[in-house]
């Protein structure tokens, strides 16, 4: 539908849209649907508005505090150092959310000039609302070249970040019944019409082509009932993460949530609005929509591009090593009593085990045979034995 499948009417709603798609064309995939809601040019999710923050439906840990974004500076500084400095480079960020990651990286950079001397920022952002965001947060200041597709950012050394960008890509989900595995679709419920839609989940009506999504291992030992997720648009960017380090010196950075050992079973797509979950089928373009991450997946593309992979390790255990808590001390010796108190809490959020610290987690990729001999990007090193 994006490009204008579907004639828009006065008054019309992405539902309304949607809909009548369905009616023309039968169910959509979550896939499809997924994307429509977060992206359609006119009505989509993260087109129209500024999702981030307390005034919005969900805060990322760039927001959360400074701290985080400050250590992914100086990890990308470790790391540029650690292929031998190449300049010029580009520093490429992935869904960059209102720029706040990108601007504590980069001050938190600015203590090594050689490396903000030889980067030149890419941002790859297909919302309007969120590039003006950015713009604003970075300031004149930083010269950054945007891109709606990482294939658009020029060839060259490369140190890439992604921060919660492949939990909002489109997936696709199949089901097991007594009958083999079916793909799930999205249809209309039957109280919904055009005009007042309601969505359903259904099973697609004929054949079972949802197994050839499934991956082997799942396929004969899932039990009935099982839903297993996929999300080809995640595989292809880490592919073409993985070629591009493969033909260029360079490193990428994954952290978002999701599950280490994969494949799994499960259904995780869900809906954020004003901070709390929603229906996930309610109200298209007006909730976020995610699902969890296969991290296993991702690395296996990205190696099978020609990438070498590191990890995963979990948020908390990364952020520790990198050393999120005496940065902490650090600013708290600074801070009144209230500041203070606010980065006990915002360290709590980031690294503690029952809030982000072990749902979220950390992969990093890197040109093969970058870190050779035992070595692994910073944060990534194997744990050392504690002494008995």
């Amino acid at each position: 539908m994006s490009g204008g499948e579907i004639e828009e009417r006065g008054g019309d709603t992405l539902a309304r849209l949607l809909a009548r798609r369905i009616v023309m064309d039968g169910p959509l995939s979550v896939g499809a649907f997924m994307a429509e809601a977060l992206g359609h040019p006119r009505f989509g999710y993260y087109m129209r508005q500024d999702p981030f923050g307390a005034g919005g439906d969900f805060t990322t840990a760039p927001e959360i505090s400074q701290m985080f974004g400050e250590l992914v500076g100086l990890w990308c500084v470790d790391t540029w150092a650690r292929l031998g400095g190449p300049t010029p480079f580009r520093l490429v960020e992935l869904g960059p959310g209102r720029g706040t990651l990108m601007r504590d990286a980069l001050r938190a950079a600015a203590m090594v000039p050689a490396f903000t001397a030889g980067a030149t920022i890419h941002l790859v952002e297909t919302s309007p609302t969120l590039r003006a965001r950015q713009r604003e947060t970075l300031g004149d200041s930083v010269a950054v070249q945007w891109h709606d597709r990482l294939e658009e950012v020029p060839e060259g050394p490369t140190l890439l970040i992604a921060n919660e960008f492949f939990d909002a890509l489109p997936i696709r989900q199949v089901q097991k019944t007594s009958h083999g595995w079916f793909e799930r679709l999205i249809d209309l419920a039957p109280e919904g019409t055009e005009e007042a839609p309601r969505f359903r989940f259904v099973l697609e009506a004929f054949g079972s082509s949802g197994s050839r999504l499934v991956p082997e291992s799942l396929r004969d030992t899932a039990p009935e009932g099982s839903v297993v997720e996929v999300s080809p648009a995640s595989l292809s960017v880490a592919g073409a993460i993985g070629a591009r380090l493969a033909a260029h010196p360079g490193a990428a950075l994954i952290v978002d949530y999701g599950y280490a050992h994969g494949p799994a079973v499960g259904d995780t797509l869900q809906a954020l609005r004003r901070h709390a979950y929603a229906p996930a089928l309610d109200d298209p373009g007006e909730a976020d929509l995610t699902a969890h991450v296969d991290f296993a997946a991702l690395a296996a593309d990205a190696r099978a591009a020609g990438a070498d992979a590191f990890g995963t390790v979990d948020q908390g255990e990364w952020l520790e090593r990198l050393g999120i808590r005496q940065r902490a001390a650090m600013l708290s010796a600074k801070a009144t009593p209230a500041q203070a108190a606010d980065i006990r809490s915002a360290l709590g959020r980031l690294i503690g085990p029952e809030q982000m610290g072990t749902l979220f987690k950390a992969l990093a990729l890197a040109t093969p045979g970058a870190f050779t001999g035992g070595n692994a990007p910073a944060g990534f090193e194997p744990a050392q034995a504690q002494p008995e």
